[in-house]
């Protein structure tokens, strides 16, 4: 058993290392503007996916991902927010694409690959799309570009794994022209949100976010300064910090 584990920890750091090599030179930012008016017919304000809906429109979405697809950054030519907010919406389009392949069910987590692997081969880790024609994952996009080559902690709220506990899929796209007003207004949204958050001066029982990437938001302070950024009530300094438990189901 011991050997087990030493085993998955060392396959775990191997995966997590490196940058990813997903990239185009030449390529050219697609135009967002269409995810957007996908986005708007079919999430609610409070983040409610129609997935039934999308599933009689879904050439639309497929529209938009092919000129993902097609397009990936240009990290010697494109400014970081055209980056940023380009793999933002990637993330969040080709979650949409995960849950419609596989439409109906009740969780993200029902979708299984061939050979399942806690921690290591999960839905996450499926390479059911291509950018720039080399397969990719969710996973890939979120640990190895989001997370390393950006360090904003703000993209976990901006993110959306289509479940109930996730920051709620906004009914806007990402631009690169808004993208620090968006990030922070998704921060606020997320971290005062009391269905997913509670929070109070001596007490904040908050998301497990806020556990399981506790070093991104703690880069520059403790995890209470950086909830004190964005939260409405004052947090003290010795507030005590608990995790709520993580609901899983779809987010329609």
């Amino acid at each position: 058993m011991k050997f087990l584990w030493i085993t998955l920890t060392i396959l775990l750091v191997n995966l997590s290392c490196g940058h990813s090599d997903l990239g185009q030179e030449g390529s050219l930012p697609p135009n967002h503007q269409v995810f957007d008016a996908f986005l708007k017919k079919f999430v609610s304000d409070e983040g409610i996916v129609n997935y039934k809906g999308m599933v009689q429109q879904r050439a639309d979405l497929e529209i938009y991902l092919n000129a993902l697809s097609q397009n990936p950054p240009d990290r010697k030519t494109w400014s970081k927010a055209e980056q940023l907010a380009y793999w933002i919406n990637a993330y969040n389009a080709f979650t949409l694409k995960l849950i419609l392949d596989h439409y109906p069910i009740k969780s993200i987590q029902d979708i299984k690959p061939k050979y399942p692997i806690p921690l290591v081969n999960t839905v996450w880790h499926m390479e059911f799309f291509k950018i720039g024609g080399k397969p990719a994952s969710l996973d890939e996009i979120e640990h190895k570009i989001l997370r390393k080559e950006f360090e904003e902690p703000r993209i976990h709220f901006a993110i959306n794994c289509a479940s109930f506990s996730c920051p709620i899929l906004s009914k806007d796209a990402y631009f690169p022209e808004k993208l620090e007003e968006q990030l922070d207004k998704a921060a606020r949204r997320f971290i005062n949100d009391s269905k997913r958050n509670k929070i109070s001066a001596d007490k904040v029982n908050i998301s497990k976010i806020f556990s399981w990437f506790g070093e991104d938001f703690t880069r520059k302070g403790n995890l209470i300064e950086y909830l004190n950024r964005y939260s409405t009530v004052r947090i003290s300094p010795k507030a005590k910090i608990n995790y709520l438990d993580y609901d899983w189901s779809l987010n329609e």
